[in-house]
């Protein structure tokens, strides 16, 4: 492989015929699309995100969502969004967007455990209690306290012809590689299909390693050589490395279309057939709790490497991408970690339900340092679950035919592509990283994501939504082998690590009934922010909540807008000729409640929730 253009169109003709039409909807329905709209107009207008004056159609737009790739996402999925014929081959077809296989292995997905930063001894017993617990897989991180020369005592009671294997050593592939091929040859054991020496040196670079300027052909190919007679993958393509600073769902499959590429050129050029290149290779994706988008990932991924593959010349058997899919890191909090459970209990449904070969559920405190045996036993306990209690694995493809999702893949493929071909034309991936471009362009994506949880568009729960303060916070063991990880919920987080002590006070005016919806909201968002509250209780007036005013500095006026409307200016007045030297109001300010030059600032849905505590907490100082 030696171009770097590749055609806009990456959807290869199939020839597939759709199977006649199955009914599956009871006799008399006839429903329509402007019945819809009129049924959902009426619900906006209610809750007066329509008005009266606008027309019913207004409720695509009022409904639709737009990614961080610009991709529209339509409230409903229609006939025409599947496609101009809205034909999709079967699972294990050319070009595999239904999945690689044609049947999936019984029982499921291969339940890959994570292992890493620990000693040999701590490594074989960790990875054996894994196996025991319903692994079907071990992840290795070598690395910190494990070296290669260490990789026989950790695996020495792993049945390697049962377990496979996953290396990965950023700081030595080749020796790691070495020492596990050596193992293999010592013991006399055929490795289990889907063992893997793990070589990614463009992943290692972008994670801020140090390979030698110049190596990755060369380190790849010697790894691609350790494997060549033992019937061994060879190579990973680690997409979560982009995923980790931030990346889009599109920048993910750019990058790792452009590392494969890389790869693909690198193994061709040091004389593997490019058929037996591709069976070397195995790519690793983050499955996020955005479970439509992740589904919509992993079947476009599939589909672009087997456009890759078919650009590439390779039969279109050889063309079918290996996937291994791992509970987003950047998604979790260190806040309130056992939430984390929910967020990897929803990715890891859609990364089965999207077609990934394997699936990591990192723990919900891995976060924070080694995991715990708790985090370690319900994060395997999440994939067999799905499995087996709750027969995720049973169907393959189960969104195929749904409109929503086929429009979703197909955006995101376009999307994807167009970075593809951007990195490409830019010198491939491995000039964009040395010259900042790459990073670059996932940092404005990056900020864009940071000003939605700002504003809580992109709530997280636990941190920005519904916070638990008083919660201590969970020590771990640090991982010396955990990558850096931009977090989601970074900047609230870096709030709560430095609480406050100065309360701020709820003046809360009128009934516990009349005051509570307000109170409630503000006291969770003060909370997302490291801010304790104190409350005044029920009131009768100014004078009652005058009483139960200490002089702490901020106040944050909670009440009905009847109440702002009757007496708030009047205790905006008051409460500062006592001492409040910051009023805030729980709700908006204007006609009808309080005007806004008598406060401020104010706390609503769809402010910058990020900058109204920052403000708060200096006023605390």
């Amino acid at each position: 492989m030696t171009h770097r253009t590749y055609p806009a169109n990456m959807t290869p003709g199939t020839g597939a015929v759709a199977p006649d039409p199955v009914s599956l909807a009871g006799g008399g329905s006839t429903a329509t699309r402007a019945d819809w709209e009129h049924a959902a107009a009426a619900v906006l207008r209610r809750a007066r995100r329509l008005t009266d004056a606008d027309p019913d159609s207004d409720v695509w737009s009022a409904l639709a969502t737009t990614t961080l790739d610009g991709i529209t996402v339509s409230p409903l999925g229609t006939a025409s969004d599947a496609g101009p014929d809205g034909s999709i081959p079967a699972p294990g077809r050319f070009p595999y967007t239904r999945g690689r296989l044609a049947t999936r292995p019984a029982p499921g997905w291969d339940i890959r455990c994570h292992l890493g930063g620990m000693t040999a001894d701590a490594t074989r017993e960790a990875a054996l209690l894994d196996l025991e617990g319903g692994a079907t897989s071990l992840w290795l991180t070598v690395g910190g306290p494990l070296s290669p020369s260490d990789l026989d005592e950790a695996l020495q009671d792993v049945l390697l012809d049962l377990a496979p294997v996953v290396l990965d050593s950023p700081a030595d592939p080749v020796g790691a590689a070495t020492a596990l091929t050596d193992l293999l040859v010592e013991r006399g054991t055929t490795p289990a299909p889907g063992t893997n020496l793990g070589s990614d040196p463009v992943a290692v670079r972008l994670r801020g390693g140090s390979p030698p300027t110049g190596q990755t052909a060369e380190t790849v190919s010697a790894v691609a050589g350790l494997a060549r007679g033992h019937d061994l993958l060879a190579v990973v393509v680690d997409a979560t490395a982009v995923h980790d600073l931030g990346a889009s769902d599109g920048q993910e499959l750019g990058y790792s279309l452009a590392v494969g590429a890389t790869y693909l050129r690198a193994l061709t050029a040091a004389g593997w057939p490019v058929d037996q290149a591709l069976a070397l290779m195995e790519f690793r994706y983050a499955a996020t709790v955005e479970q439509f988008a992740t589904i919509a990932k992993l079947r476009a991924a599939r589909r672009l490497w087997a456009r890759v593959a078919e650009l590439s010349q390779a039969p279109p058997e050889a063309a079918a991408q290996r996937q291994h899919a791992v509970t987003s890191r950047a998604m979790t909090s260190n806040r309130d970690p056992y939430v984390n459970m929910l967020r990897t209990t929803v990715a890891a449904f859609a990364a089965g339900v999207g077609g990934a070969d394997a699936v990591t559920v990192l723990p919900f405190d891995s976060g924070l340092g080694q995991p715990s045996s708790l985090g370690r036993r319900n994060a395997r306990n999440t994939s067999s679950l799905l499995v087996w209690e709750s027969h995720v694995a049973a169907v393959l493809d189960p969104v195929g035919g749904s409109y929503a999702i086929e429009r979703l893949t197909n955006d995101l493929a376009q999307a994807a592509w167009a970075e593809f071909v951007r990195i490409e034309g830019d010198g491939g991936v491995e000039a964009t990283i040395d010259d900042g471009s790459l990073v670059a362009r996932i940092a404005e994506v990056a900020a864009r994501r940071d000003d939605d949880v700002a504003y809580r568009r992109r709530p997280i729960t636990g941190l920005s939504e519904f916070p638990n303060p008083g919660e201590p916070v969970l020590e771990r063991a640090a991982d010396p082998t955990a990558p850096k990880v931009r977090r989601y919920g970074w900047a609230f987080e870096e709030l709560r690590d430095e609480p406050v002590e100065a309360p701020v006070f709820l003046a809360t005016l009128g009934t516990i009934a009349a005051y509570t919806a307000r109170a409630t909201f503000a006291t969770n968002l003060f909370g997302a922010g490291g801010v304790p509250v104190v409350l005044s209780g029920p009131t009768d007036g100014v004078e009652s909540l005058l009483a139960a005013y200490d002089g702490q500095p901020v106040v944050c006026l909670c009440g009905t807008d009847a109440a702002y409307a009757q007496y708030g200016a009047e205790a905006v007045d008051a409460l500062r000729a006592a001492g409040a030297r910051w009023v805030v109001l729980a709700g908006r300010p204007g006609p009808g409640t309080v005007a806004a030059d008598l406060v401020d600032d104010h706390a609503a849905v769809g402010v910058n929730a990020l900058a109204m505590l920052r403000r708060t907490r200096e006023k605390l100082a």
